[in-house]
């Protein structure tokens, strides 16, 4: 299905506000899960797992409604499907598959070619 650029912004629009959700939930239960005395260490533990796991998980939701507002973004300067590593046009399957990317496969793929090259 060859999707037209009003309905992958209609896309990143709904994923944004999922994201925005589920970033409300996370943060309601930080006060949950706050570790203090606890009559057992495997309780402390949990505890502590559960907040890492969280925390990772925000971090994760937060770096992925950057990249969909930064869409949204191009979307209002009239840049959205223009990559921008070499400013030719993105290709629409790509597009629809990852609507929040900024980059063509190309460069896409010679960025993570170099982070994975020198990590």
């Amino acid at each position: 299905m060859v999707a037209t650029y009003e309905q992958l912004k209609e896309a990143l629009q709904d994923h944004r506000k999922t994201l925005l959700a589920e970033l409300a939930d996370i943060d309601s239960r930080k006060g949950e899960q706050m570790i203090g005395y606890e009559t057992h260490q495997a309780d402390a533990a949990t505890r502590a797992f559960d907040q890492a796991a969280d925390l990772a998980l925000r971090n994760n939701t937060a770096k992925m409604l950057r990249e969909v507002e930064d869409a949204l973004a191009r979307f209002d300067k009239g840049n959205y499907g223009v990559c921008q590593g070499c400013g030719d046009k993105i290709d629409i399957a790509r597009l629809e598959a990852i609507p929040h990317t900024g980059l063509c496969l190309r460069c896409a793929e010679t960025r993570d070619f170099r982070a994975n090259r020198y990590s």
